[in-house]
């Protein structure tokens, strides 16, 4: 039990607070459902393309391939770069470890960038250092749902000959210059996880605009086979020939089913993801107005999908770590939560690199954030907790 568990009282919630949650209604159900009263296709069928076609309109891709995660996208993404064992990718030091899994998936090397402070998104004045002849691309992560700034970086990319992979698996839903996520760069990859901005269970999509890649990529989603069921009834071949190495990495219709009902609500929901960080924003700036600038919040520069909500504690001002804040607030009934443990510190990634990384934003940031729960179901008592919690927290912890 920690100090403020011990000396603070009752807690402020009976019930733990999630970081994040899905958003379901009727509408919902139905949509499954309906799936399974027609009881014709449960696995690969018409709710998968009518699916893709829809998340193509939303964002105006050319192609799009519905996977089974987020990870498989990234996975089949840089597969279909047909790397080398001497390749490298340019990734973000910071993000959940499949956006670098996919580089070593494929026998090539994740070379590890450093990030912006404000934004904590892959910070375009490092990446060209790292940049060699054994470069094929860059992977740039949307951090909680601000975009990367993407003209400088595929000007970057422009002037090496890179390939530009968006992992967009928190900013799914937005626009960026007045083209969506989708329709940015050669690769998007996208989550339908249930605490992204919307959900198939488990889910993801791949768009590009690149029909090369698109026809790797949807082969590798299905075991390296080129045909399906309906292309061999139509030309009554007799089996489906393997031309390459795949994975199983297709989605089902039920899940589709429901990802294409919650598509209808993600404009709205990214709304009401924007208003609940705009409270905080405000609260957050009293809390510092009374404490001096204990708090801080990450930067909006463009539009942002609120996938997360990220503080970061100046531990200057607060006599204790960042551990123990966070687990002062999960004593007050909040489920806050850590993102992300840079991926080059994780034991897996320190036992595999001949090189140690040395980016001192990564290191220095990941010690003082700390994530808040945000999602479009919460009311406004959950969101009024939230705030009571974290001043009652700051104010126990001030120097």
């Amino acid at each position: 039990m920690n100090k403020l568990a011990i000396h603070g009282g009752t807690p402020i919630r009976n019930t733990v607070l999630q970081y994040g949650k899905q958003t379901l209604d009727d509408s919902d159900k139905k949509a499954v459902l309906s799936v399974l009263e027609e009881n014709n296709f449960l696995t690969t069928g018409p709710k998968v393309v009518e699916f893709e076609e829809e998340c193509k309109k939303y964002c105006g891709a050319k192609y799009a391939i519905a996977v089974s995660s987020c990870t498989a996208a990234l996975h089949c993404a840089i597969a279909s770069l047909q790397l080398k064992s001497t390749d490298e990718v340019i990734v973000s030091g910071i993000s959940f470890v499949a956006s670098a899994n996919c580089v070593v998936y494929c026998g090539a090397t994740p070379v590890f960038c450093d990030i912006e402070e404000n934004t904590m998104n892959i910070d375009p004045e490092k990446i060209e250092t790292l940049i060699t002849d054994n470069t094929r691309a860059i992977i740039c992560v949307d951090f909680a749902g601000q975009l990367c700034d993407y003209n400088r970086i595929k000007d970057i990319c422009k002037k090496h000959n890179l390939y530009l992979i968006q992992d967009a698996a928190h900013s799914w839903g937005i626009s960026y210059n007045n083209e969506f996520v989708g329709n940015i760069t050669d690769i998007t990859t996208v989550s339908f996880h249930p605490v992204k901005n919307m959900t198939t269970c488990e889910g993801g999509m791949i768009f590009t605009h690149n029909q090369e890649l698109y026809n790797k990529m949807k082969l590798f989603r299905s075991h390296g086979i080129s045909t399906d069921f309906n292309e061999r009834e139509k030309t009554g071949e007799l089996y489906s020939p393997m031309i390459t190495l795949g994975y199983h990495y297709r989605i089902c219709d039920l899940l589709c089913a429901l990802g294409i009902n919650q598509l209808k609500n993600l404009s709205k929901w990214i709304e009401k993801r924007n208003i609940i960080a705009e409270i905080y924003k405000k609260q957050i700036d009293k809390l510092n107005k009374e404490f001096g600038n204990i708090v801080k919040y990450l930067d909006n520069k463009t539009c942002n999908a609120y996938h997360l909500f990220v503080i970061k504690l100046n531990l200057n001002k607060l006599k204790c770590s960042r551990e123990e804040i966070f687990k002062a607030m999960k004593a007050e009934g909040i489920g806050v939560n850590i993102h992300y443990l840079p991926i080059y510190k994780h034991p897996y990634y320190q036992k595999l690199l001949t090189y140690k990384p040395k980016l001192e934003t990564c290191d220095n940031v990941y010690e003082s954030i700390i994530t808040l729960p945000l999602y479009p179901s919460m009311t406004e008592n959950d969101i009024n907790d939230v705030i009571l919690s974290l001043n009652k927290v700051v104010n126990f912890y001030k120097i």
